[in-house]
């Protein structure tokens, strides 16, 4: 049987340490969907009043936007895991960037709610599919040693730039019309599937790997969190007590306990619940998943202030939120080498503080925003609790394993933070229409018990830190970044 022949982009390098074109290309793909992929949930925020507007929407409708491509993420990133383990990385690869791309489109052109939100949550399930993919690619592609160092900082920068440079897009392109925010994907992702067919690496399923989805653990968990989701969007208008939001979260406990029951007698399921007994893993978990959510509830609901009580547009809004976000792009390359100086305690109990300042500091008394004031001092505070917490958190939680199941702590971890974004977001939705004070005051409550859960029991006991000098770990809110193995 003829052999399929390796693309050129898995060539090593010549005698002085040059990558080929193909080497450069391919590296070129992977970064720019990783790219794309953090985009996504920025431009949304931005554009997130001008999408209400026009298609008639609450707050609490509108925020579908965002937390129905966070659960798309979150809830199917194991299964994405499995999927890829099962058919290869790159057939799954470039059919995720197809789908991605349509996607976008459709997203452009819906006239309503539900299609956009569908489309959203397909593109966080290729999100979930590509971007730990494409750290599997660099890691079984790039000769390891500074061949691959210099891959994952490429990689790394580019996805922390990613949701700095969607606040900035967005209020560019949400000028024009919020639809080109969702359109302008679609080109770049047919661009990397047209350079990715010539250069991703063929590879074959591990014959290891057991032949068996479990659509049900993944359809479960993804059915809970979108009930709930649900039902808290609901409550505004509907009622608290109402038939459907009562029924809405009655069904998205009974989907969480099947979720756990497949899970713990399924003979090859998605979640070794056994690794949630690592009290290090499961701290950081939700370290990161409070720090990530209430980070993105301040976002949404400055963009709301500021557009819509301190007249401030869109473009100016993006503007406003980058002295919080540039610095996580610009310390993305160093946060590996700082969380091995320094170790992940000391930094996460420094980013506790900054955040847990940040939040206290907010405004609640309901006036006028005043965005040098209210917005900016909690802005830079929390901006700098990621760059201090964020990277720390990973190593944490990844390293407070066995190697074997890193990539499967990863998993669970990127999960977590994920779905306090969607959790967070419409919470914050629901509650922002009640007044400013108690929206403010959820934010301030998770960022900070969240953070205060991280800190216990955070004494140093074996330096799972050095995990960190592997590579450049990115230090952004989407940031997907786990041990590269594959379909994880």
């Amino acid at each position: 049987m003829t052999r399929a022949r390796t693309p050129r982009a898995t060539a090593p390098a010549d005698i002085h340490g040059r990558w080929s074109p193909a080497l450069w290309g391919l590296l070129f793909v992977l970064a720019g969907n990783m790219l794309i992929d953090a985009l996504e949930v920025s431009v949304a925020l931005v554009a997130l009043p001008a999408i209400g507007d026009d298609l008639g929407l609450t707050t609490a409708q509108a925020q579908w936007v965002v937390s129905g491509f966070a659960v798309g993420f979150g809830a199917l990133l194991l299964f994405g895991g499995r999927v890829v383990a099962l058919l290869g990385r790159r057939p799954v690869y470039l059919t995720a960037l197809l789908v991605f791309a349509a996607a976008s489109l459709v997203s452009a052109l819906a006239d309503g709610a539900t299609l956009l939100v569908a489309t959203r949550f397909v593109k966080g399930f290729c999100a979930a599919l590509t971007a730990p993919t494409g750290l599997a690619i660099i890691a079984s592609t790039f000769p390891e040693g500074p061949a691959r160092s210099r891959a994952l900082s490429v990689y790394t920068l580019f996805g922390a730039s990613g949701f700095s440079m969607g606040l900035l897009l967005s209020g560019v392109l949400t000028e024009v019309s919020w639809r080109w925010t969702f359109a302008f994907p679609a080109p770049v992702a047919l661009i990397l599937f047209v350079v990715g067919l010539r250069l991703i690496p063929r590879d074959r399923p591990d014959p290891r790997t057991p032949r068996r989805y479990d659509a049900s653990g993944a359809l479960s968990l993804t059915g809970a969190m979108l009930l709930l989701v649900y039902a808290i969007a609901s409550g505004p208008d509907a009622g608290w007590g109402h038939p459907v939001t009562v029924g809405s979260f009655t069904l998205a406990a009974l989907l969480a306990a099947v979720f756990v029951r497949v899970e713990r007698t399924g003979k090859h399921s998605l979640l070794n619940l056994s690794l949630l007994a690592h009290a290090p893993l499961v701290r950081s978990a939700v370290g990161a998943g409070c720090l990530n959510g209430s980070y993105l509830g301040l976002l949404l609901v400055s963009t709301l202030d500021l557009q819509r009580q301190a007249g401030f547009d869109p473009l100016r809004t993006g503007l406003a939120f980058l002295p919080a976000a540039v610095p996580l792009a610009l310390t993305a390359l160093h946060s590996g080498r700082i969380v091995a100086r320094f170790g992940p305690a000391r930094l996460i109990a420094a980013g506790a503080g900054a955040a847990a300042l940040g939040y206290v500091l907010l405004p609640r008394d309901g006036g006028a925003v005043h965005y040098a004031t209210d917005v900016l001092p909690t802005l830079l505070l929390v901006g700098a609790a990621f760059v201090l917490a964020f990277t720390a958190f990973h190593v944490q939680a990844t390293g407070s394993v066995p190697a074997a199941q890193q990539a499967m702590a990863g998993g669970i971890y990127q999960t977590a933070v994920q779905l306090a974004a969607a959790l967070m977001t419409v919470l914050c939705a629901a509650l922002y229409p009640v007044g400013r004070g108690p929206v403010l005051g959820l934010i301030t409550a998770v960022g900070i018990a969240g953070l205060a859960v991280a800190l216990l029991g955070l004494l140093p006991r074996r330096p799972a830190y050095v995990a960190a000098r592997r590579g450049p770990s990115a230090g952004h809110p989407q940031d997907v970044r786990h041990r590269p193995q594959d379909g994880t």
